[in-house]
């Protein structure tokens, strides 16, 4: 575990101090103007959330975790050397421009490399993100029985190195960029980048390396072809006759098998066992028939999918954010002594901050509080946690947009409206109100959205879940490169909301107002989804007392399930 911890601290130090203060060297080094710079940003981001899902497939079906993490990390070395050189050379950047009128642009050669930089850091994430848990994770034993005897969390040590690596990144490496030079200020995160693989391969003969067991996405889709192929068989009245094969999903239900479900009875078609497939009992086909635990994975992802689809709207939401705030801080008082200023890009610490001592107030304070009223031990469960998540996000932009105004005022006030490279007179601690409940909102909504995609998935899909987390990123960073698009395209030129080089004669509170509609009507939808969502039944796997006969016997269990919401009644063979 030194030797992953020591890769993942330097990887995400890399990453974040890549990445933090990326809209700053693309408006004052390269002279694009602010809307290009955030779409620019957002695309690649995009591609660098979708790109995971390859990766996944990759690693679970031909690769295995360990080498798909090495080659990721190599490609992504690749794109942050690539884009060290650019900023160091100068011929392949655009002269200086401080006043920020009537700048030169980047030329089309000069954005190549930046693009191959970008394109090669995406691809490369897409090797590391979906990998990088689940492989740390395979080093213990993460049965239930296993992980409650243990007196300290994996996860919580994992997200704390984490977050601490981020929070430097975020101070050290943003200060070097903005005040001692950019050829320094990517190079250490480049360093760090190298100095993680080299700590990974060090410790390579150290590792648990499992052996990839085939795709689930190709478990999904075998299901999908058989129920296909079978959609005009008659269904059995008794879902006892649909096929199951213990041995087969031997591999695939170490925690127990999912059990049958009423729900998307067109899938239980694949099921369905005919003459042709009684001759080939021994080795079936399983692009004709599937098992119910098969059918039942594929029937958790549908039923998550309305869930998942409500981040891809806060995706949307939240995606240009993070530049446009970036930017607002540039033209605020930033001096915390005489002598030293605050880097725009590292009041992302507060959100980060923000949550890590939530994460530990949630736990420790409001689990117990919570626990009382709702007898459940989680205090509340991961539906819920969203949605508040959800909630304290609208409250969040809604402030953004009232500072925004402030901001305008305090501008209007001391004729700086058309001064845009001018210190307006108001603190930047104006902000910080709005990067606090972001904060809170991920303590909520980030933790509870992972916890649901783990919980509710498959065994053996959650390095799929944690793809589609990322799936979800990529798609609302392109609709939200749409929605700026469209509005920095249809508000005109005189009263443009998002203008490209003035933001104190822009609108950017409207469009504050537009994303909380948004987010509004995500609620909406989110609240509707929850209220009609089922939670995935499993069978209960339970170690037998000494005492029961040694003979097969037939149990009748009830198995509780959906927290609360419902019960099954369980037909269990028991071989002691």
């Amino acid at each position: 575990m030194p030797f992953i911890l020591s890769n993942e601290i330097c990887d995400k130090f890399a990453a974040a101090g890549f990445h933090a203060n990326m809209i700053t060297y693309l408006t004052q080094q390269l002279n694009l103007p602010l809307v290009k710079a955030s779409n620019t940003l957002t695309n690649f981001g995009g591609m660098g959330s979708f790109t995971p899902l390859i990766g996944a497939l990759i690693a679970d079906s031909y690769a295995g975790r360990y080498w798909t993490i090495i080659g990721g990390s190599i490609i992504y070395e690749l794109g942050m050397i690539s884009l060290t050189v650019s900023a160091v050379l100068p011929s392949l950047r655009p002269p200086p421009c401080p006043s920020q009128v009537n700048c030169k642009e980047a030329s089309n050669s000069q954005l190549w490399i930046l693009y191959m930089s970008l394109i090669l850091t995406s691809i490369g994430s897409g090797g590391i993100k979906p990998c990088v848990v689940t492989f740390a994770a395979d080093q213990f034993d993460m049965t239930k029985s296993a992980v409650g005897s243990r007196s300290w969390n994996f996860f919580n040590w994992y997200y704390f190195c984490m977050g601490m690596a981020t929070l430097t990144a975020l101070t050290v490496v943003v200060y070097i960029q903005d005040n001692v030079g950019w050829g320094w200020g990517l190079g250490i995160p480049a360093i760090g980048m190298a100095l993680s693989i080299v700590a990974f391969i060090f410790g390579s003969s150290l590792y648990n390396k499992l052996k990839p067991e085939g795709s689930p996405l190709v478990r999904l889709a075998q299901v999908v072809v058989a129920a296909a192929k079978k959609r005009k068989e008659v269904m059995p009245l008794d879902p006892g006759r649909l096929y199951q094969n213990k041995e087969l999903d031997a591999a695939i239900s170490v925690n127990g098998r999912l059990l049958h479900s009423d729900q998307f009875k067109w899938f239980d078609k694949a099921a369905i066992v005919t003459n042709e497939d009684e001759k080939d009992s021994k080795s079936p086909n399983l692009w004709r028939i599937a098992t119910v635990h098969r059918i039942e994975e594929l029937k958790c992802i549908v039923r998550m999918l309305p869930i998942w689809s409500a981040g891809i709207l806060l995706v949307t939401a939240s995606s240009h954010l993070h530049s446009f705030v970036i930017q607002q801080a540039r033209s605020m008082d930033r001096h915390l002594s005489h002598s030293f200023e605050i880097p725009p890009a590292s009041f992302s610490i507060f959100s980060i901050l923000t949550m890590l001592i939530g994460l530990v107030l949630y736990e420790r304070l409001f689990v117990p509080f919570a626990r009382r009223f709702t007898g459940n031990p989680s205090g509340i469960t991961c539906l819920q946690r969203m949605g508040v998540g959800f909630f304290i996000n609208i409250i969040a932009t809604i402030v953004s947009a009232l500072v925004e105004v402030k901001r305008k005022q305090v501008a209007a006030l001391h004729n700086l409206l058309d001064a845009p490279q001018a210190i307006i007179p108001i603190s930047v601690f104006w902000l910080l109100p709005q990067y606090i409940l972001h904060g809170i909102a991920d303590v909520f909504m980030s933790v509870g959205h992972m916890e649901f995609l783990y919980d509710q998935s498959p065994e053996t899909m959650r390095s799929t879940a944690a793809a589609l987390n990322s799936l979800e990123v990529s798609m609302g960073n392109y609709i939200g490169t749409l929605v700026v698009s469209l509005v920095h395209k249809y508000t005109g030129q005189k009263n443009n909301w998002l203008p490209d080089r003035n933001l104190n004669r822009g609108k950017l509170d409207y469009y504050y107002w537009l994303v909380t509609g948004i987010q509004v009507i995500n609620l909406v939808y989110y609240v509707i989804c929850a209220w009609f969502y089922t939670y995935k039944p499993l069978e209960e796997v339970k170690e037998e007392d000494d005492d029961v006969p040694a003979q097969d016997e037939i149990q009748h269990k009830r198995l509780n399930y959906a927290e609360g919401n419902g019960e099954v009644e369980l037909r269990r063979k028991v071989i002691v």
